[in-house]
């Protein structure tokens, strides 16, 4: 059995199939990686969710474990009142440091009978009527607790007091709370969770921020420092009970995903935010990207490799069997040729010289003319039937006369009006009559005004004006010069073909030119 080579292992057969394959593997790989990308999201979404939650609950149970020591140290004072409140203090510290829990509860004793007092914290300061300068910002505290609070910053530090008071006969009063460091506060929450890529702070419900990696935001408005808006605060809105956005960390300088929710106890109100920087499993995602794309280069270059030896092979069968049809065939093959050369040569310039936009704006202005004015439809359809019967039935030497071309090129422009309308304009001028009957190129005027709309802006504001003037020895062309920004295909092949036919007849060659404002093209005209 016979292999025909030449039809089913061709060349061009082999290139289309390798660059196939080449564009299927590249939508492939540009499929999953959308797949992946899509996929990482999510997974990054979730992954953020998991360490907000996380992070919130350790946030939540440490201001509770703060509040839970509150009320047991106000529920044995308020028992006992002076008897034992040192013993409960100090015990009570005993415990927080073996539970590694932060608050330190102090009391400050007042007799204003005797004008003695005593404390064990140097923080509880603050209740000296005399002489007292400690710099405090007050926290407003609505909850049923019944606590106060304060922010006291004490040399490079600061502390959240919370207090309360109990009032004693013969006008003696005891204070008596937890002091909080807010630097081992926010160290504590580090801790409890250092695997997730978080970092988490608390504020108020009026903006002030108590717990911040960054220290000198302690006690500032996050309203100040962050892009954090009032809206974002605003959870009741929302199934999950908490807002979720992208935003730029004022920390790191990063893109992070934040969360913010609510954070109520008995003692405080406020929120608490949590940012989660995405680069980490975003780095991640870019590895399997790149070990993708590895894979994909190296399966599209065994492809490629095992196309390129198969066309090798096929191209050596076919030039075997071609080496023994070539003397049998070779008068067949010769007629072949100029036969083929023939149908070329006409095929390209019915390719070259109908131009199927030029046929689908004539027709769409034509279908709009119809509705507008009928006798112009009419007219039009007329103008459009000639210049492709024209077009269709070129002459054997590419050489018409000046009549013609003039007729031709006057119908086609009437064509070209009705759709560009004012922003184009043609006038001819025919300076020396006889020459009408010289020749010229078949469809040389059409290329130069093609030419000049094809590179041209041609608008309202900015008109293309086109004018033919016929003189004794050649036409000149002038279009207003004014190209496109843009690159235009096909760019040289019209004048190419005009300067194929005058050196084919030995004929002066056309001119081109540009004058200030005017792009000039002379065609000579022939005997």
């Amino acid at each position: 059995m016979s292999i025909h080579f030449k039809h089913t292992l061709s060349r061009k057969s082999v290139y289309i199939t390798a660059l196939s394959v080449c564009f299927i593997a590249v939508a492939a790989f540009a499929v999953l990686s959308l797949l992946i990308t899509e996929d990482s999201r999510k997974n990054t979404e979730d992954f953020a969710r998991k360490t907000f939650f996380r992070k919130y609950e350790s946030v939540e149970s440490e201001f509770k474990n703060i509040e839970d020591y509150q009320y047991l140290l106000r529920g044995l004072i308020q028992k006992d009142g002076l008897k034992n409140y040192q013993e409960y203090s100090s015990v009570l510290n005993d415990l927080n440091k073996k539970r590694n829990l932060l608050p330190c509860n102090w009391y400050y004793y007042e007799n204003d009978g005797s004008r003695k007092s005593e404390s064990n914290n140097p923080l509880s300061d603050i209740f000296q009527k005399k002489e007292n300068t400690t710099k405090f910002i007050a926290i407003k505290n609505n909850r049923p607790g019944h606590f106060k609070d304060l922010l006291i910053t004490r040399k490079d530090s600061m502390f959240w007091v919370s207090y309360d008071s109990l009032v004693l006969p013969s006008k003696k009063m005891l204070y008596y709370g937890s002091a909080v460091n807010l630097d081992n506060l926010h160290q504590y929450f580090i801790n409890v969770d250092k695997s997730s890529n978080t970092y988490a702070y608390v504020f108020t419900k009026e903006g002030i921020c108590i717990t911040h990696p960054e220290k000198k935001y302690l006690g500032k408005s996050v309203f100040d420092f962050t892009d954090i808006k009032a809206k974002d605060t605003v959870s009741s809105k929302t199934k999950s009970g908490y807002t979720e956005g992208m935003a730029v960390s004022e920390y790191l300088g990063v893109e992070v995903t934040r969360f913010i929710k609510p954070l109520k106890t008995d003692n405080f109100e406020g929120y608490a935010v949590v940012n989660h920087v995405n680069f980490v499993i975003d780095e991640n995602t870019n590895k399997v990207k790149t070990y993708t794309v590895f894979i994909f280069l190296a399966a599209l270059f065994l492809i490629v490799t095992v196309f390129i030896l198969f066309q090798r092979s096929a191209n050596t069968a076919y030039k075997e069997n071609e080496k023994i049809q070539t003397e049998k065939n070779l008068l067949l093959i010769e007629n072949e040729k100029m036969h083929k050369a023939e149908v070329i040569n006409q095929l390209q310039q019915l390719k070259n010289n109908i131009n199927p936009h030029f046929l689908f704006n004539s027709l769409n202005s034509l279908y709009m003319l119809i509705g507008i004015n009928k006798e112009n439809a009419q007219k039009f359809t007329m103008n459009l039937s000639k210049i492709y019967r024209y077009l269709i039935v070129p002459p054997k030497e590419n050489i018409v006369s000046v009549a013609k071309e003039i007729d031709f090129i006057q119908k086609y422009m009437e064509l070209l009006k009705s759709r560009f309308d004012e922003e184009l304009s043609f006038d001819l001028i025919i300076n020396h009559p006889e020459s009408l009957e010289k020749r010229i190129p078949y469809l040389s005027l059409q290329i130069v005004v093609e030419n000049a709309i094809k590179h041209n802006i041609a608008t309202i504001d900015q008109p293309l004006k086109i004018i033919m003037i016929v003189d004794e020895d050649g036409i000149t062309v002038k279009n207003t010069w004014q190209p496109k920004t843009e690159t235009v295909q096909g760019e040289k092949f019209g004048i190419d073909y005009l300067n194929q036919v005058y050196e084919y007849f030995k004929n002066n060659l056309l001119h081109i030119s540009v004058d200030g404002e005017n792009f000039i093209c002379f065609l000579p005209l022939m005997k």
